[in-house]
């Protein structure tokens, strides 16, 4: 197995950072989508947090133990094929310690097999879907991103749900949208409210008028509070459902957060409640209060939704090699297992069962600011992880 992914490393590394490094540094491969895809946006961020965390963690030396950290940065393209085999790549030749990555959920979950092949920890950030610590992952793979259920609780609990609810779901149709409406019907399950139609569109949709049909036909005579919970990334859905006159049917929207470009389109829905994982404003600690700081002192913008998840997995790597006595994977993945570590949003704890990390996500509702060319986000209240009763996926402790 390892020489077939060899084989496809050299037919596909088109991106490789050439040679390696010296004998006193340590290796971090960081393997995202950067071209191919609107969900590129999503991978720069998490590549600036990322390098950010480092800085922040390693208190500017970009080291750990007095070894230099080595960066190797390399494309996947969002295509499956090309992630295995750089992954496989990185692990190989490179001789990366650890892996980090993909954006897409449907890619990093194609790479979980090469992790357990090479025996090398791979760290997903920022993918989502509940499956990539699922039955299907192994025990070299830890998560600091949420996850599909987190997102979906935490929803839940900001449309404060009972009897009187009826929604109905709008997604996209691949892991992270299907994974995200059966978190959402799990958290609804025992509150009373009712799910009364799943759409599921192609992952980059343009046209949302019969979808909108559907939905409207499926909700507009229910006899009480009617919501359309929309679960999507890297397309626009706020924008056709704001414009498509809802409101005649009392119908409203939710969804969760997003990057700043896309709170834009948020401004069309002034009051719509629903759960971010991170808006700069939300998180009140000192990682946070920096990473603020530096952002806007540098890129004169704050930072954003992504940027705080490549931080933390950033300063996850570095606790983890600053606790561990040695650095071979066995060491690092039962110093990993249960280990607490500092991000934006606060502490973060990786599950020993199944290496999610537990965290934090925040109850918003939307404000227009004047002067703000976003949809603020506003804090109704965070959502602490003990809130949430979050599904192991895999047992890594049988």
């Amino acid at each position: 197995m390892k020489k077939l992914f060899a084989a496809l490393a050299v037919a596909t590394a088109l991106t490789a950072t050439p040679g390696l490094a010296q004998d006193d540094t340590v290796r971090i491969a960081l393997l995202h989508g950067l071209s191919g895809s609107p969900l590129e946006a999503y991978s720069k961020q998490t590549h600036t947090g990322f390098e950010l965390g480092l800085e922040y963690a390693t208190d500017g030396t970009m080291e750990v133990k007095g070894r230099k950290i080595e960066l190797i940065v390399k494309d996947t393209q969002f295509k499956p094929d090309v992630a295995r085999a750089l992954l496989a790549e990185a692990y190989g030749d490179d001789d990366a310690l650890i892996a980090v990555g993909d954006t897409s959920s449907g890619v990093a979950l194609s790479m979980l097999p090469v992790a357990e092949e090479y025996e090398k920890i791979l760290l997903v950030e920022p993918a989502v879907a509940d499956g990539l610590t699922g039955p299907d992952s192994n025990r070299y793979v830890f998560k600091t991103s949420r996850n599909s259920s987190m997102d979906m609780q935490a929803q839940a609990l900001a449309l404060n749900p009972d009897e009187n609810l009826y929604v109905a779901t709008l997604a996209q149709d691949y892991a992270f949208g299907r994974d995200g409406v059966s978190a959402f019907k799990a958290a609804l399950d025992g509150t009373g409210a009712h799910l009364v139609a799943e759409e599921y569109v192609p992952q980059q949709t343009t046209d949302f008028t019969a979808t909108i049909e559907r939905l409207t036909a499926a909700l507009k005579d229910q006899p009480g509070r009617k919501v359309i919970m929309i679960y999507v990334a890297g397309i626009d859905a706020m924008t056709p459902l704001a414009g498509a006159g809802l409101d005649r049917y009392d119908i409203e929207l939710s969804t969760g957060g997003n990057i700043l470009p896309a709170l834009v389109a948020y401004k069309q829905v002034p009051g719509m409640e629903g759960a971010i994982y991170y808006y700069y404003e939300a998180p009140d600690n000192p990682v946070n209060d920096w990473l603020v700081e530096q952002h806007q002192e540098r890129f004169g913008s704050p930072p954003d939704f992504f940027t705080a998840g490549g931080m933390a997995s950033a300063m996850a790597i570095v606790t983890a090699l600053e606790k561990a006595e040695e650095w071979d994977t066995e060491t690092l993945v039962a110093t990993m297992e249960g280990m607490t570590f500092d991000t934006p949003k606060g502490q973060m704890t990786f599950r020993p069962e199944d290496h999610q990390a537990l965290q934090s996500m925040y109850h918003f509702k939307i404000k227009v600011e004047d002067g703000v060319d976003w949809a603020v986000p506003e804090l109704v209240r965070e959502i602490k992880a003990e809130e949430m009763d979050i599904p192991v996926g895999r047992n890594n402790q049988e």
